[in-house]
């Protein structure tokens, strides 16, 4: 598993075993054997799956800002192959994978229906309440 991220600073502490949040301990990074932190897209290029998961943020009058969603696709499109999986952790609301993020992939792809690319929204999980019916 690879962590990826553009912020090098991010990065450089996670692979010492900081994590800003503290949801994960310095001992379960460390210990971790098969996950890597990078933030040379090239080496995402040999991944199938990819989770996105950024923040959510709101404006003020909370509607949800999509700003970090989209550029965290905008360079993820430049590595995507036929029969990669993509799936949005972090959207805001139902559908936004669909709505918002795969017109983004498409503009760098063509259609995704023709490049084989499955796109996964979190939110529409069964966990989320939405049984796929």
């Amino acid at each position: 598993m690879i962590g990826f991220d553009i912020n090098v600073e991010r990065i450089d502490a996670l692979r010492i075993g900081k994590h800003a949040t503290q949801e994960v301990s310095a001992d379960d990074l460390c210990v971790a054997k098969h996950l890597t932190f990078n933030t040379d897209l090239a080496d995402l290029a040999a991944a199938f799956v990819y989770m996105v998961m950024v923040p959510k943020p709101i404006d003020a009058n909370k509607r949800p800002d999509l700003i970090p969603l989209i550029k965290a696709l905008e360079p993820l499109s430049h590595v995507l192959k036929r029969g990669d999986i993509v799936i949005y952790e972090s959207t805001v609301y139902a559908s936004a994978a669909e709505a918002d993020c795969v017109p983004v992939l498409e503009r760098v792809l063509g259609s995704l229906r023709g490049n084989r690319v499955w796109v996964w929204d979190d939110n529409l999980s069964t966990e989320n309440g939405y049984s796929g019916q």
